[in-house]
This record gives C-alpha cells, structure tokens and sequence, in this order.
C-alpha cells in the first residue's frame, strides 16, 4: 500500500525533471546553431508591390530583415485564420494547383479574377510574380486596400454568355482566330482575343495562368470564352518552348466546359477534380499552325 501511494509523486517527479533537461537542451541548441551571430544568409531582394485603383507599382528594395517570413505571408496566415469566408474552390480543387505551383515556384502566374483566394495564390507563389485581372473596378479597390501587395488589373470584356454559342462557331472557322499562336493577340481581328490587357500581360511568358473569371452564370454576363481562348493562345505562344499549365474553374457549366476543350484541348488535359481542369498546353511558336488546328 505504501508503494502504491508513492507513486504518482515519484512519477511527477520523473516527468518534472525531463522536462527540465528538455528546457536546458533546447537553450543550448538555440544558443549554439541558431543565434544571430551564426545565421548569415546571402543577400537577398524582396519585391514590394503596392495597388492603386486599377494597377499597381513594382519597386526592389534590399531585404533588412532575417528570420522572419515575408509581410504578404504572414498577412495570408492573419487573413485566412482569421476569416470565415469560404474561397471558391474546394480544398481538393486547390490542391490540383498547388501541386503544380509546388514544383514551379516562384514563377509567372495569371490570374483571371480577384477573390477570396487571391492572397493564397499570392502567398503560394512568394517570390514570383501573380498578377490578377477583374472586370469590377470597385471591387479591386476594396481589394487594394485590404491587400496592398496583390497586383491587380481592370479588364473589360465585350462578350456575353448568350453568344458563346455563336463566337465558338466563328473562331473555329476564321483562319484569324488559329494564327492566335503566331501573332500578336493585340493586333488579333479574333473576336475572342482579348487585346485590351496590361501590356505585361503579352509581354511576359506565363508558367501558369488561372482563369476562373470573368463571371459566367448568367445569360447577361460576359463569361469566361475570351478569357479561356486568350489563355490557349498566351500558353502556345511561348517562345521558350516551355509548357503552360492552364486551370479552368467552373466546368460544370456549360462554357467553361465546351470552350476549355475546344481551346485548351482534350488530348492537354492531364487532371480534373471537382469543377476544375489542368491542362498542359504545350509551345506552338515553332509548328505552322496557319490553317490548321487547334488541338492535335
């Protein structure tokens, strides 16, 4: 009996003192691998991007700090711990993105729309470049001021999801709409070019590029065709031979779905899960296209 109820002292005790060597081990390692003095990262820049109305400014400046995680990270973590707003995608149909910005990063990224998940695209990609394009000003505003380091442009958009039918008929049969590979979507007399974008938009090659935007539920909305087509040609346009990894959100619907495939091609789609599309679009800046297809 006596042992019995000198047991849970002698076990607090036990406890009491590996904790204690716990304490004092972790001091030293601290101490000796990690401080200040032995920590001496290579010089670094960091990329600063503030928003205005309906664009932003890049500015570099050298990096002051060591050991702490960018602003535009730890404001993703404050924001999304702290919200209760759910991102359009599902955690599964995120997942087919991340694991592709995962190998990539940091990269160009395109994003068709500004929303609730931005500032993840943003933080995933640290490092890269993630512009984002909207068709509602006001909205990129509040935006901008709630996260001044998101990039963000105004589009407007000619088309309306009623004429989806009647523009897929015509740029399957214009020779204007399949030379979109080898010419200049700003010159493009393609309908469903999209040639009113930031200039940096045409200049730079993407590594990947998101398109769940403009909105598309509706008969009046403009829909995501131009969007979908401009994102075929920008990926087959890259004059490095590289592929692009384009994303189609919303294929459930019924344009999203017929013009993701006439565009971006069935033969390029390497994954779909929930409403979302991969597609790997391979370069075709070196194949005469003229007169040809769109898909293989």
């Amino acid at each position: 009996m006596t042992t019995n109820l000198h047991f849970p002292i002698t076990l607090k005790l036990i406890l009491s003192t590996l904790a204690s060597l716990l304490v004092i081990t972790l001091f030293f390692i601290t101490r000796t691998d990690f401080s200040p003095s032995s920590y001496q990262p290579a010089p670094a820049k960091t990329i600063q991007i503030s928003s205005s109305s309906t664009r932003t400014k890049v500015q570099s400046q050298n990096s002051v700090s060591c050991g702490k995680i960018p602003p535009s990270l730890a404001d993703a973590l404050i924001h999304y711990a702290a919200s209760n707003v759910t991102p359009q995608q599902t955690l599964s149909e995120i997942s087919v993105t991340k694991k592709v910005l995962d190998k990539t990063s940091p990269c160009n990224f395109l994003v068709f729309g500004l929303g609730h998940d931005s500032l993840m695209w943003a933080s995933l990609n640290h490092g890269g470049r993630t512009i984002f394009l909207d068709e509602d000003e006001s909205w990129i505003r509040r935006i901008a001021e709630k996260f001044p380091s998101l990039e963000s442009y105004h589009v407007r958009y000619e088309t309306k999801v009623r004429d989806a039918a009647a523009l897929m008929s015509a740029a399957r049969d214009r020779e204007e709409c399949r030379l979109g590979a080898s010419m200049d979507l700003r010159v493009s007399k393609c309908e469903l070019a999209l040639k009113g974008l930031p200039e940096v938009v045409y200049e730079r090659e993407w590594d990947l590029i998101m398109v769940d935007a403009p909105t598309g539920f509706h008969e009046d909305a403009p829909g995501r065709m131009s969007a979908i087509y401009t994102a075929g040609m920008l990926a087959r346009s890259r004059k490095n031979g590289e592929t692009t990894a384009v994303f189609v959100h919303d294929v459930d619907r019924t344009v999203e779905d017929e013009f993701s495939m006439a565009f971006l091609c069935r033969d390029y789609m390497t994954e779909q899960e929930g409403r979302l599309r991969h597609f790997t679009v391979p370069s075709h800046w070196d194949s005469n296209i003229a007169g040809g297809k769109y898909c293989p």
